[in-house]
């Protein structure tokens, strides 16, 4: 038998490397291994004489054993503060190997590898080492990285101790008093406020000296801004002493919320727990050192912020004051990302959100995940709640290194942190610290968790807290007396005191809101643009590098582009051209675009071919970022195949540089529904919340063509059922031109009254000729939010409200011209709701009869719920106003093409027939 046929040949080739260079040159390898190789030779293609199988088959063991103490080492590590032990591995016992202590005790330290055999006397020595990095308080978890550079520099690391204490000292009596701080805040709010919900840190307490540490390495590295993306538990400790956020403010927000609360509600804001609060606080060094971290609100839905904050980073570390793409320089950011060990594989938003990090349009440089590990879920065991050993596995599929670290090791955690810095410098890349603690009371202190959790909550009430474990070693060290150790705790607790008793019952204890925007602003924008500037506008947007070979089939379309500013009065510009002279525009003013989705690049239905694609050669050309007029930046990507991190994604870069016109654009208006907590959550309600001022734009293409349930609807109705308090603007624009002024108008309100703008996009208009504009009423027009028929008034008996495609159907019938009685308005502006113009127009017509709102939305769908009461206020008794449009369904839109025709058909028939 030949011992090396039964191990793997990698490991066998190790020590065949060993020896080749040991024949070539002995003094090439150590003393140790010379002695050992002077005894025996390597196999043949016979059998090896039995005298060598013994100490070959112990080679190729302390191989295999050093090689499974790297890999699978972290399943004997030690991580749980509550001391469960831990799952081991066959693979980490000698034996498995064919090897015991002894064999390894005759074996030189060079063949288990790596810095841990420099100084050590044999294999056994620095098996021992070995066994004491990756088995004990910390597991490193790096096996399944596949880029050989990045592992070997994370082995090197782990096992050198480059980042450990010993190499870099701790201020161990300095950590205690951060620790001191952290406890003293959580058991005051505990004694002062018993049974209030603050989603204590207690348990996983290191997480704020790990930020800490997370912070000091960031500044040291030039980095300029911090974004912090975290749910709520530990989130008011982060607040108090990572923010700096006033003590008294947070101790004010637990004494009197009403009072907080109807404070908010005077300003014209409802205010939200003060869990969900956000924070930024700027740290002002010398030039080089200043850095602004900021932790954004967010709502109860956790993980929702991991988008956000990493939306955040982007925009901040994009320069994007001049022509061309942004310009991104990825080492100005650093996102945190703080999980839930229950959320982290459950909820399917970080998982999206991991799937970014090496995008084009999406990477950061590398986040810094932390998952605060509570080995608990509520109340849902882990073994309930996910089909992984560890809480961080998902990230072992965007490999991204891991390390476990017993929370109740306040060393290793500082060691955790400085490797996740040095990874992310030296790679740009995500790193995972996965804190293992416990939770030290109920999910939300109110809460009883004994009822589930007996056995694990008897552990709990016995076991020290990492500050008081970490004192009595300090202590024991001499480097600290008792005496002083308590003193300093006090000492904290002296200080929330005196905080609290300065609160004054009058006090102004929230954040200011933002200043309300100036009366009517968006009444008196400026968007159009004289022809002779579209002129050169477009011919700069139709020039292509010289020998670029576009796509053939391009051709009629760039030389109808060409030609169609050449007369002014002809319909000859359609929706894309529109959107890009708009685009051309803005940046010709100065302002920056972001604009993203799923294919928006070439557009869903193949009309806007933002980005050429040489057919030779497969090289790429953005018109929009060679304009020499433009002064800012224009970026462009096609997204992931999602929506919920997508939006959230482009909320956070839009809530960092409001001042940046941020577009995205689903495929269909359909999917706009993936994303609906971030609609919800933040779109929607962040003003009233937490007092900002998004400016997002949302792309939706909506209408009823016959393509079934999935590919109509944009979902108006819950935008306009989110619609209250000036909180947005939804359009349904129905001509090119309303499309070129909404979007300029969008840019132009960036600044003086931002607010999110809801467009409800066309499919089949895209190149309709009747949604196709005169280059007039670009030169000379403005963003109408309602629009007048130009029949003569007079013969008006019924006035036909409707918005969007509807309105092309309409004027597009037969019947249209059989019944001059009839005259069709058209809403292109829902929200704010246009009432003033709309009054307008009913003064004009003093002879009508009936007024009619049509929609080709099912009636508890589309606009209807929302305009019936406000047509019927402006109406009033003397005109009855009834509905036109699809019943009540549970699904927007019919399956059947024919259906659709039929129900299509029947609706805009009795838009005209007469009243029985």
């Amino acid at each position: 038998m030949n011992a090396w046929h039964d191990f793997p040949g990698t490991n066998a080739g190790y020590v065949l490397e060993l020896y080749d260079r040991y024949r070539q040159n002995p003094s090439a390898v150590d003393a140790a291994t010379r002695e050992f190789f002077s005894h025996w030779t390597p196999p043949t293609d016979g059998a090896a004489p039995a005298s060598t199988e013994l100490p070959i088959t112990k080679v190729v063991g302390a191989v295999n054993l050093a090689h499974a103490i790297r890999a699978f080492g972290h399943l004997a590590a030690q991580l749980d503060p509550l001391g469960s032990p831990p799952r081991g591995d066959p693979a980490l016992n000698p034996a498995t190997h064919g090897i015991a202590e002894d064999d390894l005790r005759q074996l030189p330290a060079n063949l288990v590898g790596g810095p841990v055999a420099d100084g050590a006397a044999n294999a056994l020595e620095a098996i021992q080492h070995l066994r004491e990095v990756y088995s004990g308080t910390t597991g490193y978890d790096y096996d399944h990285i596949h880029i050989p550079k990045e592992r070997d520099w994370l082995r090197q690391a782990a096992e050198s101790g480059r980042f450990c204490p010993p190499q870099e000292p701790v201020d161990a009596v300095g950590l205690l008093d951060r620790l001191s701080q952290i406890e003293a805040f959580e058991h005051f709010l505990r004694r002062v406020f018993p049974g209030k919900t603050r989603f204590s840190l207690e348990g996983v307490d290191m997480m704020a000296p790990i930020l800490d540490e997370l912070v000091g390495a960031a500044v040291e590295a030039g980095t300029r801004s911090i974004l912090i993306g975290m749910a709520h538990r530990g989130r008011l400790n982060v607040l108090a002493h990572i923010l700096g956020k006033p003590y008294a403010q947070i101790l004010a927000e637990f004494r009197d919320p009403a009072r907080a609360h109807n404070f908010r509600e005077s300003m014209g804001w409802t205010g939200d727990v003060k869990y969900h609060a956000g924070a930024r606080r700027a740290i002002d060094g010398d030039l080089s050192k200043s850095v602004v971290i900021t932790v954004p609100p967010n709502p109860s839905h956790v993980e929702s912020a991991d988008p956000l904050a990493q939306g955040m980073a982007r925009a901040a570390s994009e320069s994007c004051d001049r022509a061309g793409p942004p310009r991104l320089n990825s080492s100005v950011a650093l996102p945190i990302l703080i999980h839930g060990d229950a959320a982290f594989p459950g909820q399917g938003i970080v998982a999206e959100t991991l799937n970014y990090s090496r995008l084009e349009g999406y990477r950061t440089g590398g986040t810094i995940h932390i998952i605060a590990n509570n080995q608990l879920g509520y109340t849902t065991e882990p073994q309930a709640g996910r089909s992984t050993l560890y809480a961080s596995d998902l990230a072992k599929g965007f490999e991204i290194p891991i390390v476990h670290v017993n929370a109740d090791d306040p060393e290793a955690c500082i060691e955790a942190a400085r490797l996740a810095s040095g990874y992310r410098a030296e790679f740009h890349k995500d790193f995972l610290i996965d804190l293992i603690g416990y939770r030290r009371y109920g999910h939300n202190e109110g809460d009883e968790p004994t009822f589930t959790q007996p056995l694990m909550y008897q552990k709990i009430a016995q076991h020290p807290s990492v500050r008081a474990l970490w004192s009595n070693a300090l202590v024991a060290r001499g480097l600290i007396d008792d005496d002083a150790a308590k003193a300093m705790r006090l000492k904290y607790m002296d200080e929330l005191q005196s905080a609290l008793e300065s609160l004054q019952p009058e006090r102004d204890l929230v954040e200011p809101v933002p200043e309300p925007p100036p009366p009517k602003a968006a009444q008196h924008v400026k968007t159009a643009a004289p022809i002779e500037r579209l002129r050169e506008l477009n011919a700069e947007l139709l020039k292509l590098p010289d020998g670029f070979a576009p796509n053939p089939k391009l051709d009629r379309a760039m030389k109808r582009r060409r030609s169609a500013l050449d007369h002014p009065d002809e319909a000859s510009i359609d929706w894309a051209m529109a959107e890009q002279l708009a685009f051309a525009a803005i940046l010709a003013d100065g302002t920056p675009i972001r604009f993203t989705g799923e294919d928006v690049e070439r557009g869903t239905f193949g009309h806007r071919h933002a980005v050429f694609h040489d057919v030779k050669t497969g090289a790429t050309f953005t018109p929009l970022q060679a304009m020499p007029q433009a002064k800012a930046a224009f970026a462009v990507f096609d997204s992931p195949l999602s929506e919920n991190a997508a939006l959230g994604f482009e909320y956070g870069y839009n809530a960092q540089e409001p001042a940046r016109l941020v577009i995205w654009e689903a495929q269909y208006g359909d999917f706009v529904n993936g994303a609906q907590m971030i609609i919800d959550e933040f779109i929607m309600s962040a003003r009233a919340k937490w007092g900002q001022t998004p400016s997002l734009v949302l792309l939706l293409p909506h209408g009823f063509e016959g393509a079934g349930p999935d590919h109509s609807s944009g979902r108006l109705e819950r935008f306009l059922e989110l619609a209250a308090e000036t909180n947005v603007r939804i359009a349904n624009p129905t001509t090119a031109a309303q499309y070129f002024h909404l979007l300029r108008r969008q840019a132009a309100l960036l600044k003086n009254d931002p607010l999110p703008l809801i467009v409800m996009t066309p499919k089949s208009l895209l190149r309709h000729p009747r949604a196709a504009s005169p280059p007039r009423d670009l030169a000379e027009g403005r963003w109408q939010p309602v629009i007048d028929d130009d029949r003569a008034r007079d013969q008006i008996k019924r006035l036909v409200f409707c918005s969007g495609k509807v309105y092309i159907d309409l004027v597009t019938s037969e019947h249209r011209e059989k019944n001059p009685s009839v005259a069709i308005i058209r809403v292109e502006q829902l929200y704010p709701f246009p009432e003033a113009e709309i009054r307008a127009v009913l003064d004009e017509y003093q002879k009508i009869e009936e007024i009619v709102w049509l929609q080709e939305e099912p009636e508890n769908m589309g606009a209807w719920a929302f305009v019936r009461p406000l047509l019927g206020e402006l109406t009033g008794e003397r005109v009855p106003l009834r509905y036109i449009g699809r019943p009540r369904n549970s699904s927007p839109a019919e399956g059947s093409l024919a259906r659709h025709v039929a129900n299509q058909k029947q609706l805009i028939e009795k838009a005209f027939e007469s009243k029985t």
